[in-house]
C-alpha cells in the first residue's frame, strides 16, 4: 500500500487551516448577528463560507464555539496571569493589573465587543448558558494553579472568578446602553478598582510569588 505524502510545507498548511477557521468564524458571526444564533444552522454557515458542513464541525465541534471562538484563551486567561505574576506580587495584584491593562486595550477576553455582537450573545439562551459554563471553567483553571489546600484554592478562585464575572457582565451592560468606548473604559477601570479593593482585606497577602 502506498501512502500519499503531502509536499506542501507544514507552515503553509497550518496557515491555510488558520485562514479557513477564521473565515468560517467570520461568516458565522455575520449570520448570527443578522438572523440570531438559534435560528442559524450549521448548513447555512457552511454554504455561506463555501465549505462542507463537516469542515465546519471539524473546526468547531460545538455550534457555540463559532460565536465564542476565543473560548480556550478565555478559560486559561486568569490562570495564565496568576502563573506569570512577578516575584513578590500577589495573585490579587496580578489579576487587578491584568484586568486594568485588558480594559485599556478593550480586550474581548474581559467582555468588550460591539453592541451587535453583545446583543447577539445576550439574546441567545444557548450562548448565555455556554458563557456561564466558560466562567466556571475559567474559575476551575485558576484554582488548579493556586497554592494551598483544596478548599483554600477553590475559595480564592471563586472570589476572583466572581469579580471578573461581575465586571464582564458590567461591560455587557454598558455596551448595550450605548456607552461610548472611552467612557466605558474609564467607568470599568473605576469600578474594577472598587471591586478589587473589596477583595484586598481577605486576599491581598494570599499567594505572593
Amino acid at each position: 500500500m502506498f501512502m500519499m505524502v503531502s509536499t506542501e510545507p507544514f507552515g503553509l498548511r497550518e496557515a491555510k487551516k488558520r485562514e479557513t477557521r477564521q473565515s468560517i468564524s467570520d461568516h458565522a458571526t455575520r449570520l448570527f448577528i443578522q438572523r440570531g444564533f438559534e435560528a442559524t444552522t450549521i448548513a447555512e454557515i457552511a454554504a455561506t463560507a463555501r465549505v462542507a458542513k463537516k469542515t465546519v464541525t471539524n473546526y468547531f465541534p460545538r455550534k457555540e464555539d463559532l460565536a465564542l471562538d476565543i473560548h480556550h484563551d478565555f478559560v486559561s486567561s486568569l490562570a495564565d496571569i496568576a502563573v506569570a505574576r512577578a516575584p513578590g506580587e500577589s495573585v490579587l495584584s496580578a489579576l487587578r493589573n491584568g484586568f486594568i491593562a485588558s480594559a485599556q486595550r478593550s480586550d474581548a477576553l474581559i467582555g468588550f465587543s460591539g453592541p451587535d455582537f453583545c446583543r447577539m450573545v445576550t439574546d441567545s439562551p444557548t450562548l448565555v448558558a455556554r458563557l456561564r459554563e466558560l466562567h466556571e471553567l475559567r474559575e476551575q483553571a485558576l484554582a488548579d494553579v493556586l497554592p494551598g489546600d483544596d478548599i483554600t484554592r477553590r475559595a480564592a478562585a471563586a472570589q476572583f472568578g466572581a469579580a471578573h464575572r461581575l465586571l464582564f457582565q458590567r461591560i455587557q451592560e454598558l455596551t448595550l446602553r450605548g456607552r461610548s468606548p472611552g467612557r466605558m473604559v474609564a467607568t470599568v477601570i473605576d469600578e474594577a478598582t472598587q471591586v478589587f479593593d473589596l477583595l484586598e482585606p481577605a486576599l491581598g497577602d494570599y499567594a505572593i510569588a
